[in-house]
């Protein structure tokens, strides 16, 4: 450690540490423009100056490392001229856009100008012009803006791993661009709005909408993958303008993936907001109470083990709960939220969580990948493997369709069980590489389980796991890799029992229930079974149903949802659900009173109290216990029953895999403009 003193005051920081890192320790606020707490050191942009003792000239304290005994001084005269022509010279070719750029309010170029800047320009001649960057549907481009600190190249080089952008020619003429102009082909394309510090880059679908001073803003948990990203939603008038990411280390770092942040247009399309009940073969609205009254019905004329129920992917944690304890007063235990067909095991959390946690990432050396591709299934977590890849010594293995582009190195090993089976008996030339791995690690996604084989292919992956060295007292490796936010947190609340989706959907029950699975289709449903369809957008599900209740998106309800890593987080409201729409555990607790059978509780307080009590891991909000293996008894399965089939990955595109990235027009857009170069390549 060394010892610095920053304007009087002395802190002790990690030796190799920056100046700019050390006045950040002692409080002192340093201005700067091309400096990123996760990005590599350009040092290009010089705002960052301050003076150290004996040093001849102001330092760029971004770029100059502390040694023991410095002094430094943030506020001299000698400073404080530095940085006014520092950012006089800024300023020379920025265009006076501040009244109509998306960036005012925002923008870190206007507060340093006033927070260190002269009031004064001695430049007379004409500014340049650059011409604009097509770089895609999302991102919005203008370059006279630029100040050409390189975050957006160092971030799409070192973060997203596309390494797209670049700069051409130098000194007056340099220009930030992608070469050969093209959109951009990243999944993480939206952060470069994040870290841009002017208003070069902004977001196409945001563009002109609102300033920031106008927003409401509110806290919530993006469920359109199982990352469990921390955004804040803003809004103005009931409607959602635009989501953020949150910074959380442990989880997202402060990244977020592009269908998080920008299919929230789809939040206002297609929606279901009203009850309908079917009368003579068509879907009519009416009221809650008649919805209701047809409901009970039914399902009182009904017996409780021909009554089953399904959770989809973007089930909040109470809405399960309440709808798992209604069946129970009814009779029925035939539950599940497996409604991709996954042969997932519920016995133990470790066989269906991310064990390894998110950040445990950064602690493995060396990774297999089954079934799996991570750079579209859950962008975030790509990203943090590829942090880690990029640090050295961390092979990677993949089990699966060949040519993945993951953004980092790794080996295809092969594509389907014969590989699986030598990776589990040893006999495969990557084990020599697991063995000798101090932690090493696995994942699973969560589709490859969809196979006839299911069972048999998730029971192979933790014998593989066992075999490497990855289940361990002080370790597990062990990682399925969920693809919803809801999909985690209805095992958790034990929303698998009793017959299993395939046998409720050929006729095995009388009364269906389905709750937050608007995309699953129930065609092969027989005709005689009363179909309840409890979600917020009209899809595949909706054509089925014999009544539609009208649910809340996860922007307008407050609720839990668990990560696949197992991490709880909650969400909080921030706009109310659209016309007759209603919190989805609220629906069912109203059903359960009409019944005769009300559920033990009134209030959101009351119902996650009876979550916690039944189950404990409930309590423990936003608190990851490190998960290690201690009994490495794994899920049931013969290894002679894999089949020899290639595992696929996820059918469709990264752009449109739920109900409100569906609806989305800017998805739709983004669906469009990256098909074309996706067909090419696989010819």
């Amino acid at each position: 450690m060394a010892k610095v003193t920053i304007d009087g005051i002395e802190v002790e920081v990690p030796n190799g540490a920056s100046v700019l890192q050390a006045c950040e320790a002692a409080g002192v606020e340093i201005p700067r423009f091309c400096y990123h707490e996760r990005l590599s050191v350009a040092g290009n942009c010089r705002m960052c100056l301050v003076e150290v003792e004996k040093a001849p000239k102001p330092v760029a304290s971004c770029a100059f490392p502390v040694a023991d005994g410095m002094k430094v001084f943030t506020d001299t005269e000698m400073v404080r001229r530095a940085r006014r022509g520092v950012m006089e010279f800024l300023l020379i070719n920025h265009p006076l856009d501040c009244p109509i750029c998306d960036q005012g309010g925002e923008c870190d170029l206007q507060d340093q100008a006033m927070a260190f800047g002269g009031d004064k320009s001695r430049y007379k001649e004409e500014k340049r012009v650059v011409k604009d960057k097509y770089m895609g549907p999302l991102v919005k481009t203008i370059m006279t803006r630029c100040i050409q600190c390189t975050r957006c190249i160092r971030f799409t080089t070192e973060v997203a791993g596309t390494a797209e952008l670049g700069a051409t020619n130098r000194g007056e003429h340099m220009e930030v661009g992608t070469y050969v102009e093209k959109a951009l082909t990243s999944e993480l394309s939206g952060n470069l709005i994040d870290i841009c510090p002017v208003g070069a880059l902004t977001s196409r679908p945001y563009a002109f909408v609102s300033r920031p001073w106008e927003l409401r803003k509110a806290d919530s948990i993006d469920v359109l993958d199982a990352v469990g990203t921390n955004i804040r939603i803003d809004t103005r008038s009931g409607e959602v303008l635009r989501v953020l990411p949150r910074v959380h280390e442990d989880v997202n770092e402060e990244w977020l993936a592009d269908r998080g942040r920008f299919s929230f247009d789809g939040l206002k399309r297609k929606r279901v907001d009203r009850p309908w009940v079917r009368k003579d073969g068509k879907l009519v609205a009416v009221g809650w109470a008649e919805a209701f009254d047809v409901i009970a019905a039914r399902l009182a004329a009904t017996k409780g083990e021909r009554i089953g129920a399904l959770a989809g992917d973007l089930a909040d944690v109470e809405s399960a709960l309440a709808l798992k304890e209604l069946l129970a007063g009814l009779g029925s235990n035939n539950l599940d939220c497996r409604t991709d067909g996954a042969a997932i095991d519920a016995s133990r959390r470790d066989f269906y969580s991310f064990n390894t946690s998110i950040a445990g990432i950064e602690e493995a050396d060396a990774l297999l990948i089954i079934g799996s591709n991570p750079r579209t299934e859950a962008p975030v977590l790509n990203a943090r493997i590829r942090k880690r890849a990029i640090a050295g010594n961390f092979p990677v293995g993949v089990v699966g369709p060949r040519g993945l582009d993951l953004t980092y190195a790794s080996e295809w090993l092969g594509e389907g069980g014969a590989t699986l089976r030598a990776l589990a008996s040893g006999a495969h030339p990557f084990c020599e590489t697991l063995r000798k791995a101090k932690n090493p690690m696995l994942i699973l996604g969560r589709h490859a389980l969809t196979r006839a084989d299911g069972a048999t292919l998730l029971a192979v992956a933790w014998q593989i796991a066992a075999f490497n060295n990855m289940l361990r007292p002080d370790w597990h490796g062990f990682n399925l890799l969920h693809r919803f936010g809801g999909q985690h947190g209805a095992l958790d609340v034990g929303f698998v029992s009793g017959l299993p989706m395939a046998k409720m959907l050929s006729g095995s029950v009388d009364a269906l229930w389905v709750l937050g699975a608007d995309g699953l289709d129930l065609s092969s449903v027989p005709a005689n079974t009363f179909v309840v369809v409890q979600g917020h957008h009209g899809e595949a599900a909706v054509a089925r149903a014999d009544v539609v209740l009208p649910g809340a998106a996860y922007t307008e309800k407050d609720a839990a949802w668990v990560n696949t890593e197992g991490r709880v987080q909650l969400g909080y409201q921030a706009v109310p659900p659209p016309g007759e729409a209603r919190e989805d555990w609220k629906i069912i607790r109203a059903m359960s009173g009409v019944m005769g059978k009300p559920l033990g509780y009134d209030t959101l307080e009351a119902l996650r109290a009876r979550l916690v009590a039944a189950y404990p891991v409930f309590d423990q909000n936003e608190e990851l216990p490190r998960v290690v293996c201690t009994d490495a008894v794994g899920p049931a399965g013969d290894i002679a029953n894999l089949r020899d089939d290639a595992l696929a990955l996820p059918p469709g595109n990264y752009w449109q895999q739920d109900p409100i990235s569906r609806a989305s027009e800017t998805m739709a857009e983004c669906a469009r403009t990256y098909a074309a170069p996706a067909a090419l390549a696989a010819e």
